[in-house]
């Protein structure tokens, strides 16, 4: 069986058709969700794009992986999807970026040139096409073409809607996925790993203008300043997520955001075909995630951050063809974190001791277990002082306090800040968050949740063993059938 795993950044959960998304159109992703697997209530457990990989790759939450903001480090030890797949038998290729940071332990010296950027690639992975955050090779290929874009991915990306849509930035790494998959025998293992939709809100050539803005809906407006949380009130301020204030240039980014989301399906059209043509599709196991949500102007925010799940709702989809589960829809909460577990349990792996999340099979085969009862994410913004705290560890612990941390349930949505305080919404009587919960029972409910939730989640994956002759507990394979050898001679 070959594995296609996507990732498309910044890719809201809602924004598609076969998600009931009444103006965008999605023929490819409609289709895979016809024949496969609708996750509608998947969530992003991080953003932005280091924290919220790092939670795809490994499977584990941010309080585990520790993985922060876009420059953190990923820790050496994780194991991660790519490992997984090697010991299924597969060489996993990416093509685009994986945004995974060099451990300091294991770089080649202080003058590693890894350890000035985070845009490194996961370990494990073969890279078929490596895209960094410059995107150099796309505006090479856009020179040598004969435009003069200037080098900086923000400006060249800005500038798509001026340039057919066959010269996209999506385009660049479809086409280089289909010449590698040339010359490839069956039993593939491909990361496609998408920029698009994420900002700058530009989109390539005919999208820009598939959408009028004039059909577009508007957003959940704000709730009073003087309601909303100290956080929220200091990113409606800021330029960079603060929405557009006047409804046309609101209307005009979100029908542009809408016509990334048709453009980067166009070229997984692509994709699709090009396996069908090889006769692949048929064996060919399809998942597709985010890294994170987009605000897209609710409660006055763009962009990824805070606490409102419009940030770390994300698209969900799951298509195994020897599976028979076509056209399922699951409606319980599903994280990014199950997708690892997911995937060692398709390819007959054991899972790894360090996951948080839980093998979605039986979901996804429509068997009723018990599940969780909310999905859970967490936002760290210590990014935004780390230059400016001069204070020595360990006396100086302010950075520990910059971070929250979401349980969003059926009935409620608590938030849990790092400084004691907390906010907990009504959503039974108001989905859309702006109706804090007042009833104590109910927000008692909600904080013992997360309690419990973190309490279950501390890492495991060297405490369920004991340092014994006879190794009992769940140790790494082989150690245990090494000491029954041992044992019995």
């Amino acid at each position: 069986m070959n594995v296609l795993f996507i990732t498309l950044d910044q890719f809201r959960g809602d924004s598609y058709a076969a998600a009931g998304h009444p103006l965008v159109r999605t023929p490819t992703l409609d289709r895979v969700a016809r024949e496969g697997v609708r996750l509608t209530r998947h969530f992003s457990q991080a953003a932005p794009c280091s924290p919220g990989r790092a939670a795809i790759y490994t499977g584990t939450y941010q309080m585990n992986n520790r993985v922060v903001a876009n420059g953190t480090p990923l820790p050496t030890g994780l194991d991660n999807i790519a490992h997984v797949a090697r010991r299924a038998g597969y060489d996993p290729t990416l093509f685009g970026y994986t945004d995974q940071g060099v451990d300091p332990a294991v770089a080649e010296g202080v003058d590693d040139p890894r350890l000035d950027s985070y845009d490194g690639v996961l370990p494990g992975l073969s890279v078929g096409l490596y895209l960094p955050e410059s995107q150099a090779g796309w505006i090479q290929h856009l020179r040598a073409r004969g435009y003069d874009v200037p080098y900086g991915w923000e400006a060249a990306a800005r500038g798509e809607p001026d340039r057919p849509a066959e010269l996209s930035l999506s385009g660049f790494l479809t086409t280089r996925f289909l010449d590698w998959l040339r010359g490839q025998e069956s039993g593939w293992f491909a990361h496609l790993s998408y920029l698009r939709p994420h900002p700058p809100y530009a989109a390539a050539g005919e999208f820009s203008r598939m959408y009028d803005p004039a059909d577009v809906e508007m957003p959940i407006t704000p709730v009073p300043s003087e309601e909303r949380h100290p956080i929220h009130d200091v990113a409606m301020g800021i330029e960079a997520s603060a929405a557009p204030s006047d409804p046309d240039q609101m209307r005009a980014l979100r029908a542009q955001y809408y016509g990334m989301i048709s453009e980067v399906d166009s070229q997984l059209g692509r994709v699709v075909r090009a396996v069908e043509e090889r006769g692949e599709w048929e064996d060919t196991l399809v998942v597709i995630t985010a890294d994170h949500g987009e605000q897209l102007g609710d409660h006055g925010l763009k962009e990824k951050l805070g606490f409102f799940p419009q940030s770390y709702h994300v698209i969900g989809l799951w298509r195994d063809p020897h599976s028979g589960n076509a056209g399922r829809v699951v409606t319980q909460f599903s994280e990014n974190v199950d997708l690892l577990p997911t995937l060692a349990d398709v390819l007959s792996i054991d899972e790894p001791a360090q996951c948080d999340g839980r093998s979605l099979t039986p979901l996804l085969a429509g068997v009723d277990v018990p599940w969780r009862t909310a999905a859970h994410y967490e936002w760290d913004y210590r990014s935004y002082f780390i230059r400016h705290v001069t204070g020595e560890w360990p006396k100086e612990r302010r950075l520990s306090l910059a971070n929250l941390c979401v349980s969003f349930s059926d009935d409620l949505g608590y938030v849990q800040f790092a400084d004691g305080t907390f906010k907990c919404f009504d959503l039974r009587d108001d989905p859309t968050w702006r109706t804090e919960c007042r009833d104590t029972e109910r927000i008692m409910h909600g904080a013992q949740e997360q309690l419990v939730w973190r309490q279950e989640h501390l890492r495991r994956d060297l405490t369920d063993m004991l340092l014994r002759p006879s190794r009992p507990g769940r140790w790494p394979a082989g150690f245990k059938d090494a000491a029954l050898i041992s044992a019995n001679p």
